[in-house]
């Protein structure tokens, strides 16, 4: 499986997390009534914290498609990209998947199956914040570490028929980095902190803004406007989307505590924002700096433009949830402020 399509699956799966705060009475759930000062502490860590993800994941897709390119020289394959009718079947394909989850929980029960999701997003977790973290932590290693060099290679077949399954290279200094993440991975297996879970799911955001790439402005603009109606229909239509982002445990959501104040680390009264409501609209921003890095001028206009809309459009969707006391189809905001500033 590549790493496109690991991450394609995340970003389903992430969509299946709708944007929503949690603020109920002590009486009713045993957690602490948020204060003005713990909402506004919690939304806005939230909104920085979306904001990560999309910018430096932005940066680090035009490296990837620069490395894409060079790659595609070398085998003569077109390099990966979302088309058209890629984007037109993901709002089905991701319809799908959710209500199969909503079927799957009220089956089997969540316990059962957050046990195997979290299985997988341990694993899927541990690598993509390595991908994440590897050129900080790589410069912070010491050269005492011996860097001995590894090579990965599965082929299939034979002579002409030879085709060349995963060809990876590392060293130790790559397997110290997975390492340590793997003690991030192991922390949120254990405990679910949310300090781990923002870890795992910023590293999922990031990784998905910089490998999932758009192939223009239209694919886009259809990706976009199929998943508007996708989250309308899921958030306001029926009661899907919200149950199986309230059962579904792994890290494909950004949480903060409203009670942070009063609590510390070990607060439990939780804001919360879907990975999806975070990936999708960043892959069509990267797409944007992509374009303006194209033009060869000192500006990055369009990207920078359409960044300032995406922080109003999340602006307004929090301002909405907490007067309506409701969950919000985040991209109900997000994609009218995305694509209509640049186009």
């Amino acid at each position: 499986m590549s790493a496109e399509e690991v991450i394609t699956e995340t970003m389903e799966a992430a969509k299946e997390s709708t944007t929503e705060a949690v603020t109920e009475s002590a009486n009713a759930t045993g957690k602490t009534p948020s204060t003005p000062e713990g909402m506004m502490v919690a939304y806005g860590s939230l909104i920085l914290m979306a904001l990560f993800p999309i910018f430096v994941g932005s940066f680090r897709s035009i490296i990837a498609q620069q490395k894409q390119k060079e790659s595609s020289e070398k085998t003569g394959e077109k390099p990966e990209s979302m088309k058209p009718q890629d984007a037109m079947m993901f709002p089905l394909i991701a319809s799908c998947a959710l209500f199969g989850l909503y079927i799957l929980f009220h089956i089997f029960g969540k316990e059962y199956i957050n046990m195997l999701l979290t299985s997988y997003f341990f694993v899927l977790g541990i690598f993509a914040l390595a991908h994440m973290v590897s050129p900080l932590i790589l410069k912070m290693i010491p050269a005492a570490v011996p860097k001995v060099p590894f090579h990965l290679k599965f082929t299939q077949g034979e002579g002409e028929d030879l085709e060349v399954i995963m060809d990876y290279n590392f060293h130790t200094h790559d397997l110290v980095c997975l390492a340590m993440c793997s003690g991030v991975g192991v922390w949120y297996i254990l405990k679910k902190h949310w300090v781990a879970n923002n870890l795992l799911g910023l590293a999922f955001a990031v990784n998905g803004v910089e490998l999932l790439h758009l192939s223009n402005v239209v694919t886009g603009c259809i990706l976009l406007g199929g998943l508007f109606f996708y989250d309308i229909f899921w958030v306001f239509g029926t009661d899907v989307m919200v149950t199986v982002a309230k059962s579904f445990e792994a890290p494909i959501k950004l949480v903060f505590p409203q009670d942070l104040v009063e609590n510390g680390l070990g607060a439990s009264n939780f804001a919360m924002l879907g990975l999806g409501d975070i990936v999708i609209p960043g892959i069509f921003i990267a797409l944007l700096l992509r374009y303006d890095h194209s033009l060869n001028r000192n500006s990055n206009f369009y990207f920078y433009a359409t960044f300032v809309a995406y922080i109003g459009g999340l602006v307004t969707t929090i301002l909405v949830m907490h007067v309506y006391k409701h969950a919000q189809p985040a991209l109900l905001y997000l994609v009218p402020a995305c694509l209509g500033v640049p186009l």
